[in-house]
């Protein structure tokens, strides 16, 4: 792997947590905050700050997001309702919702913008450790009128406490260390926070290093077809990742105003480009401020901003560089909870965004860009009778535009520009259906939405021309798109009682004009180090386009004496298809069943978790059929007590059975090089303080 971009020695981040383990106990809120589940609970992304019935959601933390943390935010999330894992090896996987992926899927830091390069590119992986999150949060569905276009398939927030929201009194924080799994990943994370009379601080320090996955004996198929021997490993899939934060702030019971400074690097192999390492670093400041409780008509005040520095270098094998890509941006949000007024209240506010990005090198199929949007939205809801309905709009002004040629070379041709105005509106309903029960509260609930959402061609859709070496393809964007338009429905009921609930919803998402990557039935002649070489041509093309599918998740108590003992199940469909030629929509997940059965007894914890795909044959004519798997995962939980500081003990055994499995989300010149991982074993400690 690339080190000479290393800005935080790893001896460092492990001397940290090291130290952190053996700092004496102090007080802490944390060690008496009970483990978090994926249900529906408060979404701090809602700006109404409530739980969303409407949206389906789902949220990692707390000893859950400790046993199931992993490399890549995609394999972290992957198996939650409706969401998987784009796949490509184990150190680049974004996460898919509901069948979208790339830019239909937003990923958000504290409710800002997130600025990489993952959604050009699968090999391209996001720019945040799980390491260093507190706390997932997963809405399903279309969340446009919140954080634009790019959200129309869902979003993905990531949380963590880098500038300190709440007083803090004394010095508290987390030590985390983690060893094994198929990849032997050595990981160790620590915060140290505190804080006085309402000024506060806080400082964390991550790093990991994974070897090459170990997987069931597979037979390697390269992209040009060429078969190899068998073999057990990915090749070119270890990384090293290290990362740094800071952050300060001044808070009080009606709210907080402050700063954070991070940076991350990650170095890692791109498994279908065996001599390819990519060495990204970020570097992100944040700032953020809230005012509660306030007179005159808006009783919230709350604004988000960063500025972003993200770059990546993809190494050859001689160490020299093929293409390099910057990302520089900044995003501004404000949002206003105004006092209500008859039966109404809601959120009003506006978001503007900035980034430039740029491609340098051989291997770059896009010229340099610049994206600006601003938008102005607004929330709304009221209660009617025992119903309470939901209704949402957005506005915003789109505009993209292309430097075009800057080495000559006519590969891009003259600057231009393109300028957008997507508009989204919904409603949503949530009507309890038992006598007197109020709503969010406690029986049976139907849930229901509708949406049209739009969203502006992003950059590479409107001006890539060239090889994309994760594809093998050459792909070629269209100047002409126009703004993409879907309409969405969703209906489900929801029901909980207790330590009981289920919840299930269909939805059929219908695309006017789908922005699709299509094959062109051409062949580009592309010259690789000499070597002249005909490379299957790609072009981005608006069709008509349907989504549709199913969620369902339930949990039950089956006992409760002395020890418990509860039932979860998960399963999810999703079918998309083109609807001017029947032919299905590439990379989607199958049917999906997940059962798993979780026991307590004092500070023990264990738990079984079947998982089950079906085979996805379903697919375009370019790729080919992913077989059915079924995987068995144990866990085992200690929670210690270490005089005033809260440990909990983890072991897990991944893939009991030594399944091989492949996933149908990834690209497949990726899924047949990389299987999903063997069985392992991986166990670590978290001691908060």
């Amino acid at each position: 792997m690339s080190t000479n971009t290393t800005f935080l020695p790893r001896r460092h981040a492990v001397a940290l947590a090291t130290s952190a383990l053996l700092i004496g106990p102090a007080p802490s809120v944390l060690a008496q905050t009970a483990p978090a589940r994926t249900d529906e609970v408060t979404i701090t992304g809602n700006p109404l700050r409530d739980r969303s019935p409407v949206q389906p959601s789902s949220v990692l933390a707390g000893d859950e997001l400790l046993r199931q943390r992993a490399p890549t935010l995609g394999d972290l999330l992957d198996g939650l309702p409706g969401v998987a894992g784009s796949g490509f090896g184990p150190q680049s996987s974004r996460p898919v919702i509901r069948g979208l992926d790339g830019d239909r899927v937003r990923v958000l830091q504290n409710g800002g913008a997130q600025l990489d390069a993952s959604s050009l590119s699968f090999d391209h992986a996001v720019a945040v450790d799980p390491l260093a999150v507190e706390r997932v949060e997963v809405l399903r569905g279309p969340a446009t009128l919140l954080y634009g276009g790019s959200a129309v398939g869902g979003v993905v927030n990531t949380i963590d406490n880098r500038i300190p929201r709440q007083p803090l009194q004394g010095v508290l924080g987390r030590a985390e260390v983690r060893a094994g799994g198929a990849a032997r990943e050595r990981a160790a994370a620590a915060v140290i926070e505190g804080g006085a009379a309402g000024l506060n601080w806080h400082l964390d320090l991550h790093g990991r290093r994974t070897g090459d996955l170990r997987v069931p004996s597979f037979t390697p198929v390269q992209p040009d077809g060429t078969v190899e021997p068998p073999r057990r490993r990915v090749l070119n899939s270890a990384g090293e990742a290290e990362g740094a934060a800071l952050g300060v702030s001044w808070a009080d019971a009606r709210g907080h105003v402050g700063v954070s400074h991070e940076t991350l690097r990650n170095d890692y192999g791109v498994t279908v480009e065996p001599d390819i390492t990519i060495g990204l670093k970020r570097e992100r400041t944040a700032f953020s401020a809230e005012r509660r409780q306030l007179s005159g008509p808006f009783t919230e005040l709350r604004l988000e901003a960063s500025r972003t520095r993200y770059r990546h270098a993809e190494f050859e094998g001689d160490g020299s560089i093929g293409t390099r890509f910057s990302n520089r941006g900044h995003d501004v949000r404000l949002e206003a909870r105004h006092r209500p007024f008859g039966p109404f209240e809601g959120v009003v506010g506006v978001q503007t965004e900035d980034s430039r990005f740029a491609a340098l090198g051989d291997e770059a199929f896009v010229p340099s860009t610049r994206t600006r949007s601003s938008a102005l939205f607004l929330l709304e809801r009221w209660s009617l009778g025992p119903s309470r309905w939901t209704v949402g709009a957005r506005q915003e002004r789109v505009e993209v535009s292309s430097a075009g040629d800057e080495d000559g070379s006519g590969q891009f041709g003259a600057p231009q520009a393109r300028r957008f105005s997507p508009g989204s509106a919904s409603l949503g309903l949530e009507l309890p259906l038992a006598s007197g029960q109020p709503a969010g509260g406690d029986g049976l609930s139907l849930v229901g939405s509708l949406a049209s959402s739009r969203r502006a061609p992003t950059y590479y859709e409107l001006f890539a021309n060239g090889l994309h070496v994760a594809t093998g393809a050459y792909e070629v964007g269209d100047a002409a798109l126009a703004t993409e338009r879907s309409r969405h429905a969703e209906v489900g009921l929801q029901w909980q009682r207790g330590h009981d609930r289920l919840r299930a919803q269909v939805y059929q998402t219908r695309f006017a004009n789908y922005i699709a990557l299509n094959q062109t039935g051409l062949v580009t002649l592309v010259d690789d180090d000499g070597n002249p070489q005909d490379v299957p041509q790609y072009s981005f093309q608006a069709v008509p386009a349907t989504l549709k599918g199913l969620e369902a998740q339930a949990r039950t108590r089956l006992l409760d004496r002395g020890w418990t003992l509860d039932l979860n199940a998960v399963g999810d469909l999703v079918r998309g298809e083109r609807r001017d030629t029947g032919e299905p929509l590439p990379r989607l997940a199958p049917w999906r069943v997940t059962l798993g059965l979780e026991a307590a007894q004092g500070p023990w914890k264990a738990g079984a978790s079947l998982r089950h795909a079906g085979r996805q044959d379903r697919v375009p004519a370019t790729d080919v059929a992913t077989a059915a798997w079924t995987k068995l995962d144990l866990w085992l939980t200690r929670r210690i007590d270490l005089g005033g500081a809260d440990a909990l003990w983890f072991v897990r055994l991944d893939n009991l059975t030594n399944e091989l499995a492949y996933n149908s989300s990834a690209l497949r010149s990726a899924r047949l090089l990389a299987p999903m991982p063997g069985r392992s074993l991986m166990t670590g400690l978290r001691v908060r303080f």
